[in-house]
């Protein structure tokens, strides 16, 4: 893993081979927290992907917009443009990601596929501003999205993933929800501390067991033979 600045004083961890895939990860609400997803990101890099980890701050000003599109525009230089950047979102991170692919033509952004882990969907988008649904009804249909949501989530509710999965379907675009048997850390490879309100990359072996099932999800959906 390499550590490097996709903007000034803006950094990320990289992850993986440069010749591999390019795959975006944003974390969720907590500020340059690139670290908590950094074990989910080990997985996906043994999965043949070179992952780009991009701290950003949803509790600046802009509510993380600059960051967000300095660190896209990072990884889809690195990606090479050919086939479109995947990018993955956990939580707030999904909502930004599902932003993204919405009005990708209008950050000059190619995106492949997108993967939403425990989506904050009721939120706004962190790059525009405007609820998801706003989007969604004036969108051109685009990639594909594929929705991961853990049943024990009690953060962000598994409805929360339905309910958008059923708006992405009623207007034409690709989706597939899979709810899996995790809560709302675990699913993105991090563990929750209540004594200090804080997400941090987990260790423990049954997280890694989830992390590891999540990576195979996420690799099966950027798959060339995906549906």
């Amino acid at each position: 893993m390499d550590t490097v600045e996709y903007a000034p004083r803006r950094f990320a961890d990289v992850f993986g081979e440069p010749g591999d895939p390019t795959l975006l990860v944003w974390h969720g609400t907590q500020t340059d927290a690139r670290g908590t997803v950094g074990p989910l990101c080990e997985l996906l890099a043994e999965r043949g992907f070179a992952v780009v980890a991009a701290d950003w701050d949803s509790h600046a000003e802009d509510h993380g917009r600059a960051d967000l599109l300095a660190s896209a525009e990072f990884a889809q230089g690195r990606s090479g443009g050919a086939s479109g950047l995947a990018v993955v979102g956990w939580s707030l991170g999904a909502a930004a990601a599902a932003g993204l692919t919405l009005r990708a033509a209008n950050y000059s952004v190619s995106v492949s596929h997108t993967v939403c882990l425990a989506g904050a969907f009721m939120a706004p988008d962190p790059i525009s501003g405007e609820p998801l649904s706003a989007l969604l009804a004036t969108a051109p249909v685009g990639a594909g999205f594929t929705l991961l949501h853990g049943v024990d989530d009690d953060v962000v509710p598994a409805a929360a993933s339905r309910a958008f999965g059923d708006d992405l379907q009623q207007a034409g675009w690709p989706v597939r929800v899979l709810e899996l048997p995790t809560d709302h850390g675990a699913i993105a490879g991090a563990r929750y501390d209540a004594a200090v309100d804080r997400y941090f990359p987990a260790t423990d072996e049954h997280t890694h067991t989830v992390a590891a099932d999540v990576a195979d999800h996420i690799a099966a959906a950027l798959s060339p033979d995906a549906a």
